[in-house]
C-alpha cells in the first residue's frame, strides 16, 4: 500500500471527527444560548408591549389591554401618532430635547478629548495629581451639586435655559468622559507622535490630524454613554427647567395630570425610547472597543 493511499485512507475519519466535534460544541452550548434568547425575548417583552399600546385607542386598551392584538391585528392604528406630533407641547419637548443632548454631549466630547490628550501625551506640572482629582470626582453624587447649581444659575441668570442643562451634563460628564479617553489614547504607541513632531506638526495639529482619528472608537463609545445619559435625565430637567422642558419632563407632566391619557403618553414614551435606541444600534460596533480602552496594551 503506498503512502498516498494511506493518506487517501485516513483523512476522511478526521473529517468525520471535526465535523462531530463541531456538532458537540454547538449542542454544549445550546443550553447557554437557549436560556440568553429567551431572557432577551422576556426583556422586550415591556418595550414591544409599549409599542403595542401605543397603537391602540384608549377605549380598546382599557378594555382587553395590548395583548388582544394577537387575536385581533385590525385594532391597531396610527392615530395616537397623528394626535402627538399635532401636540404643541410634545412637539416641542422633543426639539428641545434634541438640542439639549447635542450640546450635553458634543461639548464635554470635545473638552474632554483635549484635556485626555494633555494627561496622556503633555508633561506640565501636577499632571498625576491633577488626573488623580479627575478620578476622584467620578465619586461625585450629581444630587450634590442640585441646589448650589440652582443657586449659581440664578444668580447668573441662566435658569430655565436650554444653556444651563447643556452645562449642568457637561460639567458631570467630564470626569468619565476624560478617564476614559485618556486611558485610550495613552495606549497609541508614542513613536507615531515623535513622528509627527520631527515633521514639524504642532500638538493641535497632531492632536486633530492624529489623536482624533486613532481615538475614534473610544469617543463613538463615549457619545452613546453622554447621548443615553443625556436623553434620558428627569432629575436635572425637573431641578433646572420650568418652561425650558425635555420630553421626560413633558411625559411626566401628561401622567401626572391626565393619568389616563394613555393615547398620548404612550407615543410620547416610545418615540423617546426609540431615538437612544436607534443611536445604540448605530454606533454599537465602537461600544466594547471604547470599554476596553486601554485595558490592553
Amino acid at each position: 500500500m503506498t503512502s498516498a493511499t494511506v493518506a487517501a485512507d485516513t483523512r476522511p475519519p478526521v473529517v468525520e471527527e471535526r465535523t462531530s466535534a463541531r456538532v458537540l460544541r454547538v449542542l454544549g452550548k445550546a443550553p447557554v444560548h437557549l436560556l440568553l434568547v429567551i431572557i432577551g425575548l422576556l426583556w422586550l417583552v415591556p418595550t414591544f408591549g409599549l409599542l403595542v399600546t401605543s397603537l391602540l385607542s384608549p377605549t380598546t386598551f382599557s378594555e382587553g389591554g395590548w395583548w388582544q392584538v394577537f387575536s385581533k391585528p385590525s385594532l391597531l392604528t396610527l392615530d395616537n401618532y397623528r394626535e402627538l406630533f399635532d401636540n404643541g407641547a410634545i412637539t416641542s419637548s422633543l426639539t428641545t430635547t434634541i438640542w439639549i443632548t447635542i450640546g450635553g454631549t458634543v461639548l464635554p466630547i470635545f473638552i474632554a478629548s483635549l484635556a485626555g490628550y494633555a494627561f496622556a501625551w503633555l508633561d506640565f506640572p501636577g499632571r498625576d495629581w491633577a488626573f488623580i482629582g479627575v478620578v476622584a470626582l467620578l465619586v461625585v453624587p450629581l444630587q450634590m451639586a442640585l441646589i448650589p447649581i440652582f443657586t449659581l444659575y440664578n444668580k447668573l441668570g441662566i435658569f430655565d435655559t436650554i444653556a444651563s442643562l447643556i452645562l449642568f451634563h457637561t460639567a458631570f460628564g467630564l470626569p468619565f468622559a476624560i478617564f476614559l479617553l485618556r486611558n485610550f489614547f495613552i495606549g497609541i504607541p508614542k513613536e507615531l507622535l515623535e513622528a509627527a513632531r520631527i515633521d514639524g506638526a504642532s500638538e493641535m495639529r497632531i492632536f486633530f490630524r492624529l489623536i482624533l482619528p486613532l481615538g475614534l472608537p473610544a469617543i463613538a463609545s463615549l457619545a452613546i454613554f453622554q447621548f443615553l445619559w443625556t436623553w434620558n435625565d428627569l432629575l436635572v430637567a425637573l431641578t433646572f427647567g420650568r418652561q425650558t422642558q425635555p420630553i421626560t419632563v413633558a411625559i411626566f407632566s401628561q401622567l401626572r395630570q391626565f393619568g389616563s391619557n394613555i393615547e398620548l403618553i404612550a407615543p410620547a414614551s416610545f418615540v423617546s425610547l426609540a431615538i437612544p435606541l436607534v443611536v445604540f444600534f448605530a454606533f454599537q460596533r465602537y461600544f466594547v472597543q471604547g470599554l476596553l480602552a486601554g485595558s490592553v496594551k
